[in-house]
């Protein structure tokens, strides 16, 4: 039985990852300093034989277990609002953090994964984003801290990999939502859901025509588990080929709920990205790997999780398996 040590494990991604790989019927050592993870997401796993938890930060794990195969690191504070108010952890989770995990990963033999993100594209120019695209990305502002840490810690990792040997994987994730996020989270699929449950206006950012390209959780998930399996060594794009506007999602919101909430218009904050949506070439040619989960079915099941947490009945026909499976087009964009 192999063991793969966790970082982030308690994190809406870590903890669905965690599940698949216990399941599969690995060893799992979960490591989360718990700052913006949460215990009772690894509900399903904690007191499996093939579990265990270690509370700290990733840069202070003293040592990897005994014959552990692979370390996946995928802790960081993600939101804007972490960028916000928690920019040197950000920026620490991005550099000593992976260095120090890549050290231990080579001193054991084992693969290194590694949790990048959409955000080394920055603006991007290019759409949409392909792998070899270096990105539009500013050093400045409230969002530098993670996208710079981010493009840190790919170079580390590469470097690793071309002068150490070190076999390594980079994942490059898009917009992830699900089950699980933190409803202080700060992003819009959490924020929105919230604000139409609770009767609160929906804020949406700028004029809301800025895109993005929602991948549930579980489809990323599996993603992550196909790269790791692999024998890649080159980054490739996790996340869902379907670009949608932020007000569509926003109108998808208020159809779900059931919600009579209204759209309010709030200033748009700075650097953020007007468009995103991947180039899926590498993960279909090398992993076999697409998501299956669409737009409407996946917020389906994250309102209900959220309601759940909220203490908010939902409407009948909002909750699932309802039967109830509307189009959604209203709030995709133009594929150019």
């Amino acid at each position: 039985m192999s063991t793969v040590v966790v970082s982030g494990a308690a994190g809406m991604v870590g903890s669905h990852v965690t599940e698949l790989l216990v399941a599969r019927g690995d060893h799992v050592v979960g490591v989360d300093n718990l700052l913006t993870g949460d215990l009772a997401n690894l509900a399903s796993v904690v007191g499996s034989d093939r579990f265990e938890f270690v509370e700290c930060c990733a840069s202070e794990l003293p040592s990897l277990p005994d014959r552990t195969t692979a370390v996946l690191h995928l802790g960081s504070p993600a939101s804007p609002r972490h960028f916000r108010d928690l920019p040197m952890e950000v920026l620490r989770a991005g550099s000593t953090a992976t260095l120090h995990l890549l050290d231990l990963a080579e001193r054991a033999g084992a693969t290194f994964l590694f949790a990048s993100s959409s955000e080394v594209y920055g603006e991007p120019l290019v759409h949409p984003q392909p792998e070899d695209y270096r990105g539009n990305v500013s050093t400045l502002g409230e969002r530098a801290c993670y996208d710079e840490a981010k493009r840190f810690s790919e170079a580390a990792v590469d470097t690793y990999r071309l002068r150490r040997g070190l076999d390594t994987r980079i994942a490059r994730i898009f917009n992830t939502y699900g089950p699980r996020m933190r409803l202080d989270d700060g992003r819009i699929v959490v924020t929105f859901a919230q604000q139409a449950l609770t009767g609160a206006p929906l804020t949406v950012h700028g004029d809301g025509f800025q895109t993005r390209s929602y991948c549930y959780v579980d489809d990323l998930a599996s993603g992550i588990l196909a790269l790791l399996d692999s024998d890649v060594g080159v980054p490739v794009n996790l996340g869902s080929t379907e670009e949608h506007t932020v007000l569509g999602v926003a109108r998808l919101v208020l159809r779900l709920t059931g919600s009579e909430s209204e759209v309010k218009f709030v200033d748009r904050p700075e650097n953020d990205p007007s468009r995103r949506r991947p180039d899926l070439t590498r993960a279909k040619d090398m992993l076999d790997w697409e998501p299956t989960v669409g737009l409407d079915e996946g917020m389906r099941r994250t309102i209900e999780s959220i309601a759940a947490q909220v203490g908010v009945e939902l409407p009948a026909d909002a909750r699932i398996g309802s039967g109830s499976s509307a189009a959604v087009d209203s709030h995709r964009a133009v594929q150019p």
